[in-house]
């Protein structure tokens, strides 16, 4: 059941932290932003929290939840009507700063004044009251605002270069990108003809060649969803994958990088040498027969986010999408959490300067209506072909069309770059601060991470900054990442800095360093997985529950209680 992370005492001997003097945290200076929070309607800029969290409120209404579905990954129960911008509130009346805003999915923070206007409008009833069978009843506004929204957020080359196919969450959109890419295989294998009556008899047999034995190219430590296709993509955590069937595709290593990035540049280009080469010896055994499949297509995050904010170099990106230019092999890039602005630029692959265009891109979460971009070629020569009941959902393209406008107007991706800046300057110095607690701070704009000494000390912060009335996220076995919303201004940064230091002053190491290789050092990389054998250490036990305070520290509690805060 939900119940409060214990108060852990730590079994760690020593302290990590360094001894030398820093600047004290609210001496950076807060940079201007395009964009100033209203103090009037989103309150107090500090959190304030009147229980614990979660609360006995939280607590109740999770015994009721449990008894007619599982959700022990539940933080706590929420009052949406009264949380407003980067606040949300819960049950008890605890008032959080949120820096995860729903799983990065709430560009415009809660309650935005021209999200529920265009929610309460004329327009949306209808559509809410009717809601249309896209793929065979639109509106007649729908190409209209298919246009908008090619011109306005397309990735580069912007505009009529495109398709645009929507749906209803990432891993639909995913999905069916990996739908796509089998279907423009095997009309490139046909030469164009028609598929022949045994291909359509030996499709309902699911036998070749109707069924062709295809596949999509993943890598290590990524997440595309818990469909089947994309479970089968999907290397991040174990318990994601466990128990279900799985189709025999593909993975190559994702580079595994070491920080700071300029001092480490030799090390990392030699990784990422490693890594390219890898993914062109499967291409090539694909493509001579090698391999139990042929790969269509290779899918790639250009950050790898639930698997630990993974990052390569924008030269790595580029050579991957040669490679797959060069073997003919679709090239996705899924933006479902990095698209729409968080990275400071509004498609995160626009800060690899691709020659070539990728030719699918995946969106969702901050959209709020799925679905992909895709080159003209990548279209389907019939009907039915990539196609659902709803294909999409017009009151979320509404509300796409409204945030998208906020972008326009207050320049909202701008204010993510300047405050992200602000924020892995904070992070730095904290990480100086804090020596042997956390490390490896990293991210494009706001799109942040740093990791922690081990899982179990990353778990006690995660829960202490709730305590202090931050709602926070958790990613991989070792890291924290931020996901703010994009009205998350450099006054915002400063309060989450503040407290975040706080809670690093008092929280002491628990358990020992979970490394291949002894104590961690700050600089290698965490999260490593065998693409041979599968293993990935003890990282990710079945009652990991990482993001959740519902299990957090399963395996913690029957520690004593937590010792003193020591003075550094």
């Amino acid at each position: 059941m939900l119940r409060l992370l214990p108060r852990i005492k730590s079994r760690a001997s020593h302290t990590l932290r360094g001894f030398a003097s820093y600047p004290d945290i609210e001496s950076i200076p807060v940079p201007q932003s395009t964009f100033t929070r209203d103090k009037h309607t989103e309150g107090p800029i500090s959190p304030s929290m009147v229980t614990e969290s979660p609360g006995p409120k939280s607590l109740s209404h999770f015994n009721e939840l449990t008894a007619v579905q599982e959700c022990s990954s539940v933080h706590f129960f929420c009052d949406y009507s009264s949380s407003y911008g980067n606040y949300v509130v819960d049950a008890d009346g605890n008032r959080l700063l949120d820096v995860f805003s729903q799983i990065a999915s709430l560009p415009l923070g809660y309650n935005h004044p021209s999200i529920t206007s265009a929610l309460s409008s004329p327009e949306a009833r209808v559509i809410l009251a009717n809601r249309p069978a896209l793929g065979v009843l639109p509106n007649k506004d729908w190409p209209s605002k298919l246009d908008f929204v090619l011109r306005e957020m397309s990735p580069p080359p912007h505009g009529e270069d495109w398709d645009i196919t929507t749906m209803a969450c990432g891993s639909t959109a995913n999905e069916n990108a990996f739908k796509a890419a089998f279907i423009k295989y095997m009309d490139t294998h046909r030469d164009g003809a028609p598929p022949t009556q045994e291909d359509l008899n030996s499709s309902m047999l699911n036998a070749a060649p109707g069924c062709p034995h295809l596949s999509i190219l993943s890598f290590s430590g990524a997440f595309h969803g818990r469909t089947f296709g994309c479970l089968s993509t999907t290397r991040s955590k174990p318990i994601h994958k466990l128990d279900v069937p799985h189709f025999d595709w593909p993975m190559a290593q994702f580079p595994n990088l070491k920080y700071p990035l300029k001092r480490f540049e030799e090390d990392n280009k030699a990784e990422e040498a490693v890594c390219l080469a890898e993914v062109e010896k499967l291409l090539k055994d694909s493509a001579g027969g090698v391999l139990s499949t042929k790969i269509a297509g290779m899918i790639i995050e250009p950050i790898q986010a639930e698997g630990g904010d993974n990052h390569a170099s924008a030269d790595y990106f580029r050579k991957l999408r040669a490679l797959a230019k060069k073997y003919n092999v679709t090239f996705i890039v899924d933006e479902v959490q990095t698209g729409l602005g968080a990275t400071g630029k509004m498609w995160a692959h626009e800060h690899w300067d691709l020659e070539d265009a990728p030719d699918i891109v995946t969106f969702a979460k901050k959209a709020q209506i799925a679905g992909y971009f895709s080159s003209k070629n990548m279209r389907p020569k019939e009907g039915y072909r990539i196609f659902n009941t709803w294909m999409g959902d017009p009151a979320k393209m509404l509300m796409l069309e409204t945030i998208l406008r906020e972008y326009k107007k207050n320049n909202l991706v701008e204010n993510a770059r300047i405050t992200g800046a602000y924020i892995k300057e904070g992070l730095h110095t904290l990480q100086k601060k804090h020596q042997g607690i956390i490390g490896r701070v990293r991210g494009l704009g706001t799109f942040i991470a740093v990791t922690v000494y081990n899982t179990s000390t990353r778990d006690k912060i995660v829960y202490n900054m709730r305590q202090k009335g931050v709602e926070m996220g958790a990613c991989g076995a070792f890291s924290i990442r931020l996901r703010p919303s994009m009205v998350f201004t450099p006054e915002h940064a400063a309060e989450f800095l503040r407290i975040f230091d706080e809670a690093l002053a008092e929280v002491d190491v628990v358990g020992e360093c979970e490394s291949w290789d002894g104590d961690w050092d700050g600089v290698e990389p965490r999260n490593l997985i065998n693409t041979v054998t599968g293993e990935q250490g003890d990282f990710h036990p079945i009652s990991d529950s990482t993001d959740g305070i519902a299990i957090a520290g399963e395996y913690l509690e029957n520690m004593d209680e937590e010792i003193e805060e020591k003075a550094i």
